[in-house]
């Protein structure tokens, strides 16, 4: 059947941060439907941020399109741009490569929820706020390539 029941779906806060970056994504709660749903070609997770808890560190991809779809409640997204504060039914697009690195803070004193859509990827991600890169085949690692 197409129809997804989230209760069924495994929810988990776990991180690939290193450990003095994971602080802010701590209260992210997220269910990956792809894989439930059998797909294979993009990435959709559905996810909660408790208040005060960011979706990630400021980042962008160089391989990778993202794409948001608010839910519920209400989130912050802070861009190169400035911020922008997203409700149920806004949507924003991360074109992979521009170079915008982007987030959503939960400000609020309530949950908020989204879903995000991407692409498996196996390309570059960077974090202008922090020293910190995804390298393909190697993971986290320091801007000049150290390991954590």
């Amino acid at each position: 059947m197409p129809k997804l029941d989230l209760d069924t779906i495994p929810q988990t806060n776990a991180t690939g941060y290193p450990p003095e970056y994971a602080g802010a994504v701590a209260g992210r709660w997220y269910r990956r439907l792809a894989p439930a749903a059998g797909l294979e070609d993009f990435g959709v997770s559905h996810v909660t941020l408790k208040p005060g808890a960011w979706s990630s560190q400021r980042h962008w991809h160089a391989g990778e399109d993202e794409f948001v779809v608010m839910l519920s409640g209400e989130a912050v997204l802070v861009d190169d741009t400035g911020e922008t504060r997203l409700r149920a039914g806004d949507c924003a697009a991360f074109p992979k490569g521009d170079g915008n690195g982007h987030v959503l803070q939960n400000r609020s004193g309530s949950e908020c929820v989204f879903v995000a859509v991407g692409r498996p990827s196996n390309t570059a991600c960077h974090y202008p706020d922090v020293d910190m890169q995804l390298v393909p085949g190697e993971g986290f690692r320091r801007r000049d390539g150290s390991a954590f």
